[in-house]
């Protein structure tokens, strides 16, 4: 139901300019849907007419990764085509399992104002871009959030015809951030001797709003030789309790030591900061 309400809420005031011709005016007036009640009946997939919704990119193709306190602002570019031109498009980002239940609809990004920013792209199609925003005290709240969404969007021609789906396909997750962190000791270390390189993986958790120990997971050390230009691993170390990392090599040469781990479906790559080690 709180998907349903808020899509009747914001579309009924949606600023496509067709949307606003009073059903009673002329008869030879567009014939264009109230969206108003369109939406609050949420349908799957509509369309009416030859509006097509060809193409949505949500946040230029990269993943939403979230931590604990900033907002991101998300922009969903809806690109659609109508013989007769676009008079807007937009769009909203949801998850769930199904648009319609009345629950299992977990959270929502919506925005302020349901109305596209449109670059014509030629006569019959543009590109319209909906800001959406992601936060950690609000929308984002809770762990089970983390991966796939689902895209709403819709689109109207300047004829007044229309399309809208509530699952344009997307590869865009929204992620929790992570943190990793890498510190080799003893320092100086004699050649040939052992160095210790701890560590610790940890990421956000959105019911506490601090960032937790990641379990369980395989992180690459690595080794860039002094002067080299490049890293190479050493070995892979799996994290432990808070997602401590502890493991021991043995001292060759001046070197930089770090951590990597190549991220999850919920949690983005990360690598920490390397630390300098002095071998005499």
């Amino acid at each position: 139901m709180r998907i349903r309400a808020t899509v009747a809420a914001l579309t009924g005031t949606l600023a496509l300019s067709a949307l606003a011709v009073p059903a009673a005016q002329a008869d030879d007036a567009p014939k264009v849907p109230n969206l108003s009640s369109f939406s609050a009946k949420a349908p799957a997939d509509e369309t009416v007419g030859d509006t097509r919704i060809t193409k949505v990119t949500v946040n230029a193709g990269k993943d939403i990764v979230v931590g604990t306190t900033a907002k991101k602002t998300v922009k969903i570019a809806v690109t659609a085509t109508d013989p007769t031109g676009i008079e807007d498009a937009a769009a909203f980002l949801w998850h769930g399992t199904d648009f319609e239940a009345e629950d299992g609809i977990d959270g929502s990004m919506v925005p302020d104002v349901m109305e596209g920013d449109c670059k014509v792209v030629d006569a019959t199609t543009s590109t319209c871009t909906t800001t959406v925003v992601a936060d950690p005290q609000y929308n984002i709240y809770s762990n089970v959030l983390a991966g796939k969404w689902k895209v709403w969007a819709i689109a109207q021609g300047k004829d007044g015809d229309h399309t809208s789906t509530d699952s344009y396909p997307t590869g865009v997750s929204v992620k929790r951030a992570a943190k990793l962190t890498t510190n080799a000791s003893p320092e100086p270390v004699k050649k040939g001797s052992t160095i210790t390189v701890t560590g610790a993986l940890t990421r956000a958790n959105w019911e506490t709003s601090k960032y937790a120990g990641y379990t369980g997971q395989s992180v690459k050390l690595q080794f860039k030789k002094k002067g080299a230009s490049g890293y190479t691993t050493v070995k892979t170390v799996k994290s432990g309790s808070k997602g401590a990392l502890k493991t021991t090599v043995k001292a060759s040469a001046d070197g930089y030591f770090r951590y990597s781990f190549a991220g999850t479906s919920t949690t983005p790559s990360v690598t920490a900061t390397s630390d300098f080690i002095d071998v005499r």
